[in-house]
Parts: C-alpha cells; structure tokens; sequence
C-alpha cells in the first residue's frame, strides 16, 4: 500500500495500519510535528509493543514445548526418550511409503503452487532483460572475499584430507556464511543495498535469534524423528554448541535471498497485483486455525506418523493467529489487498536455501539423513521429493520472525 502523506495528519492514524515500516518513517520525517507527537506517545506503545511480543513468544513457546509432551502422555510413551540429549536413538517406526498418500500430498501442493508458479513464469518471460547500461554498480570486494572462502570450504567438506580431519565436521557453517556474504553482494549490486551493510544491527541480531529458532524444530524433531544426523559423534555440551552455529546462519541467509528475490522486476510485477485472498471472518478462522495447530502439535506425539507436517506449519500457523487475535498486522495482510510479492519471496528463498543445504549436505562428513512417512521416495540428495515442500511453510515463517523483530526494533528507534 502506497502512503499518501496529504491524506493524514497525524501519525496514530497510520501507526497501527498497514502501512509498510518504511512508508511510516517517512511520514516521520516529512511531518516534524507529528514526529513529535510520536514521542511523546511511544513510551506508552513502546511498553504495550513489547509486552504483546513477550506475551505471543510466551505462548508459542508454551504450545511447541508442551502440547507435543501432552501427547506422549497421553499415548502412554516413555517421556525420557524424547529428552535424550544429544539425540542418538531411533524409536519412532514409520508408515511404509504410500501411491496414494504421495498422489493426495503431491496434488494438494500442486494445486497450490502451480497457479502461482504460471503467473511467475509469465511475468518472467515478459520482463525485458537488465541491459549492461543499467548494471553499473560493482562486486563489492568483501562478495569476492565470499566466493572464494565459499569455494574453499565447499572443497573442503566434499573431500577427506587428513591434515584437515579435526575441522572436518565443521564445513557447513563456514559455507552459510559465505553464502549469507554473496548473496548480500549480489543485493548490492543489484539494487545498491542489503541487509548486511544498510541494516547492520537488524542483520546481526538475526544470528542469535535464527539459533533459538531453529532449536525449536530441533526440539519439534525429537517427536517425528523426521530427520537425524550421522558422521560424527559429540558430547552434550561440544553438541550444543557446535550446532548452535550452523543453526544461526538459518535466518540471515532465507531474509537475505528474500531480499534479493524482491529486488526482481518479475517477481514485483508477478506478485504485486495478483488475487487477493480474504477470509470473511478472520477472528473466528484465527481461533479456529490456532485451535487446529494445538491439536496437530499434540498430534504429533500421538501419532506422528499423520502429524508429522505440523512440526513445519505449526510455528508459523501459532504466530500467524495470534496476531490476527490482537489485530496485528500479519503476512496475510498484505495478501488481503492482493500483494502476493512478500510471501512468495519468502518462500523462494527458503526453497533456495534448502537446496544449497541438501547440496552441500550430500557429500559432508557431519550431516543429516530423512526419514519421512509414506512419502520417503525419489531422493533429491537425501531429501525425498515432496519434502522440499516443506521450505515452503518454512520460508513464510523466517518472514514473519523477520517482521517481527523489526517491529521490536522500530519500537525503540
């Protein structure tokens, strides 16, 4: 939604609408005196903005940790096998792979990706090219020194030196992060800005956040043992800490492949103006939605078998409906108007990551494994096939805790 600065007058009309974050500031800055109002006013939103945060992270936090263990109580399993640290022992049996399951799983994507997927490639092949002319921006020196530390340690973890058998389990998180560094260079480039030189404090705290993140998938895991690691054998402490880095660059690197798909003319003139998507009673679908994400989290220690995709919509589907319930600005929202651009982007780049972290999983020393019910077949690396579409739930839910976090940060700037 465009802001047009002659139609307000006050920054409270506009402080909890739709307005992008950036449109907002720049009512700030061109409106000195309700800037001033603003001032005056943040202490009070600011305390009531971080509250409502604490309070929706409270009870995420509640659902993912607890709803699982309700299940396992209240199948009548063993609740030590669940918390072994690290996780070493297999005992959840999986349903054999299933014709029909793939068939129902693979049509219910497809017809959720597809119309999007035509319209993407329409737009692409009527886009005109970026001329040479319009390209004037250069690599920045620090995207090179990415490429060559990237081609480097992507050389390292494929092969087994022995001089190099110490560090060997520690390739992946020296290939994130030169990743997250190119693709930031290749922002730059293209639209003169990324997160990592423009944003640096929001980029920098995406790291400890993106950690804590993914530990509770980690944690969402242990009860559909959906994926489980071999090569290498760790201590509870060298574990923790040694998969708490490669953990943290999960974030950094889907927000910063965002950031680059949005920077695309044919993503923008795909997605921009495409249908929108309203739900006729959003208060009573958020209780409905968020009522149905406690059952498949308990699900999921029941029977994880046929629960197991809520370990990847669950967090997203809580966040989501919580901020519809306090009337919140959501990823929906934007939807609502038919401004498609950020979710597809979103999901984009997880699904491009997750291929760069299939690939380059393949051949590691220090790597992980699938095991998926009914539909463990046609590998992609060690990934089975409709398990890729699990990047795409996961790519809307690393924006929303994007969005999230910039708020909360807005709200002390």
């Amino acid at each position: 939604m465009v802001l047009n600065v002659n139609k307000v007058d006050n920054y409270n009309q506009i402080r909890d609408s739709r307005y992008s974050i950036s449109d907002i500031r720049q009512f700030r800055i061109e409106h000195p005196v309700s800037r001033i109002q603003h001032r005056v006013s943040n202490i009070g939103n600011r305390a009531l903005g971080i509250n409502r945060f604490l309070l929706k992270f409270l009870i995420l936090a509640v659902m993912l940790l607890g709803l699982p263990l309700l299940g396992v109580l209240a199948a009548g399993y063993p609740v030590t096998r669940y918390l072994e640290f690290p996780p070493q022992t297999r005992y959840v049996a999986h349903a054999q792979f299933s014709w029909l399951a793939f068939a129902v799983i693979a049509l219910g994507i497809l017809a959720v990706v597809l119309p999007l997927a035509v319209k993407g490639f329409q737009s692409y092949k009527k886009t005109p090219p970026r001329t040479t002319r319009s390209i004037s921006r250069p690599f920045p020196w620090w995207g090179w020194l990415g490429v060559i530390t990237g081609l480097i340690s992507w050389a390292l973890a494929w092969t087994r030196f022995s001089w190099f058998s110490a560090y060997q389990p520690h390739t992946f998180s020296l290939l994130w992060f030169s990743y997250i560094i190119v693709v930031n260079a290749l922002c730059q480039v293209r639209c003169g800005h990324c997160l990592m030189t423009d944003r640096t404090g929001f980029f920098l705290l995406l790291f400890p956040i993106s950690a804590v993140f993914w530990w509770f998938f980690e944690y969402l895991n242990r009860f559909a043992q959906n994926w489980f690691y071999v090569g290498v054998d760790f201590g509870p402490w060298a574990y923790f800490w040694y998969a708490t880095l490669p953990f943290s660059t999960v974030l950094p690197a889907v927000l910063s492949t965002r950031q680059w798909f949005l920077s695309l003319n044919w993503i923008r003139q795909a997605y921009g103006s495409f249908k929108p998507l309203t739900f006729p009673w959003p208060y009573q679908a958020a209780v409905f939605v968020l009522a149905l994400s406690a059952a498949g989290l308990t699900g999921i220690g029941i029977w994880p078998n046929y629960f197991f995709c809520f370990v990847w919509i669950s967090p997203f589907l809580v966040i989501t409906c919580l901020q519809a319930l306090n009337q919140e600005s959501t990823i929906f929202s934007q939807i609502a108007e038919g401004d498609w651009s950020g979710a597809v982007s979103a999901a984009l780049a997880a699904t491009v990551c997750g291929g760069f972290w299939e690939m380059w999983n393949y051949f590691s020393l220090a790597k992980w494994e699938y095991s998926i019910p009914l539909v463990q077949r046609f590998q992609i690396f060690e990934m089975p096939l409709l398990g890729y579409s699990g990047y795409l739930p996961f790519g809307l839910e690393c924006a929303v805790i994007g969005s999230m976090l910039d708020r909360l940060l807005y709200r002390f700037s």
